[in-house]
């Protein structure tokens, strides 16, 4: 017969802890690599590095303080010192998978920080429970390089929910395009032909620039990159430049964008500097078989045909002509409305030797 008194067995049964039961204690002390709780039992409880988290190397210090409660799982009642072993992590992945549970049941948004990015994929942690987001479903577009995302946020959705097998997936892609469907709704609900919008490059190539206008992507042909004529775009814009330029045209889900301004265009007060009859000076800029362009100012060109470039018959402009050489011309046709200029040397050859012609008259007469 126990010699204990029934006060003492009475208390000794209250306050017996059992293998598997949960249990909350007082922190009483904190090591890099392990925790003493107070739980209220005739032995203090332990919680080793690994039975607080996952993260490798970390120092619990760090995490906890003398006189903070935590509730843990009572997973041997003897750890060979007399102490209790107990695990935080175990009870948190236990709620965690109820959690997830929760979340994939519900179809909800989790966000967590990638704390492993593997070669097929990013492992994230919910609530002590591992969920593994695969290279397929990190993005909508095929991402090379996985790193960028090392303890970084990421948002997603549970797609695959198996315990049993500890596989537990998540998806990134789902939400990515569903927001950019969204965004993409909201945008094209709002624009319209001439509005003025700012966005980011987001490529560049030989034949335009595509902006990011924020829910679809707008193209600035180079013909449209200003008044002036470009050769390269990728000498003036730059992957993540912010522009502004204004909607062209939008045809389904394509969006033509122009940075040709029309109270920039040098052509508004052209008809007064460039009238028929008008001598202009101009540098040629390229050659084709029919002619010459010169420009005359940043913005405007006009044609010098290869039967304008001299008396005599020049078999193409490229014989007589060079890139980059200033030549003087007349302007012999005016168009604004097409944004056309032709230009003559031949009519100022012509203008001289009548003049020639009239001096030499005039001397004779005397």
């Amino acid at each position: 017969m126990s010699d204990l008194s029934f006060e003492q067995l009475l208390d000794e049964y209250d306050t017996k802890v059992r293998t598997g039961e949960v249990v909350t204690g007082k922190v009483i002390d904190v090591k890099p690599d392990q925790i003493v709780l107070n739980i209220g039992y005739k032995a203090d409880g332990v919680i080793s590095r690994g039975e607080y988290t996952t993260e490798a190397g970390a120092d619990l210090t760090t995490k906890v303080k003398v006189g903070d409660e935590l509730t843990c799982k009572v997973i041997k009642l003897n750890d060979g010192e007399g102490q209790v072993q107990l695990s935080y992590r175990r009870l948190a992945a236990e709620r965690g998978s109820e959690r997830l549970q929760a979340a994939f049941d519900n179809h909800e948004v989790l966000t967590a920080k990638v704390n492993q990015v593997l070669s097929g994929g990013l492992s994230v942690t919910v609530d002590e429970t591992r969920v593994f987001i695969p290279a397929s479903l990190v993005s909508d577009v095929f991402e090379k390089d996985l790193s960028k995302y090392q303890d970084q946020e990421v948002q997603f959705v549970i797609t695959e929910f198996n315990p049993k097998k500890r596989r537990v997936i998540g998806n990134c892609k789902e939400l990515i395009v569903a927001n950019k469907e969204k965004a993409r709704e909201e945008l094209f609900s709002t624009i319209k032909e001439g509005l003025v919008v700012e966005g980011k490059v987001k490529n560049v190539t030989d034949f335009g620039a595509f902006v990011d206008l924020g829910g679809a992507d707008g193209l600035i042909h180079i013909s449209e990159m200003g008044w002036s004529r470009l050769e390269n775009p990728k000498k003036v814009f730059k992957v993540g430049q912010v522009v502004t330029a204004f909607i062209k045209d939008i045809k389904g889900t394509k969006i033509a964008l122009s940075m040709k301004f029309p109270d920039q265009s040098p052509w508004a007060k052209a008809d007064e500097k460039y009238a028929v009859n008008t001598v202009v000076t101009g540098k040629v800029v390229r050659m084709t078989e029919y002619g010459a362009f010169v420009e005359l100012e940043d913005g405007i060109d006009a044609l010098l045909h290869v039967s304008q470039i001299s008396k005599e018959r020049v078999g193409k402009p490229a014989d007589v002509l060079s890139i980059g050489q200033e030549i003087t011309a007349m302007v012999i046709d005016f168009n604004k409305e097409e944004h056309k200029i032709s230009l003559s040397m031949k009519a100022l050859l012509e203008d001289d030797a009548d003049e020639t012609v009239a001096s030499t008259d005039e001397a004779t007469e005397e």
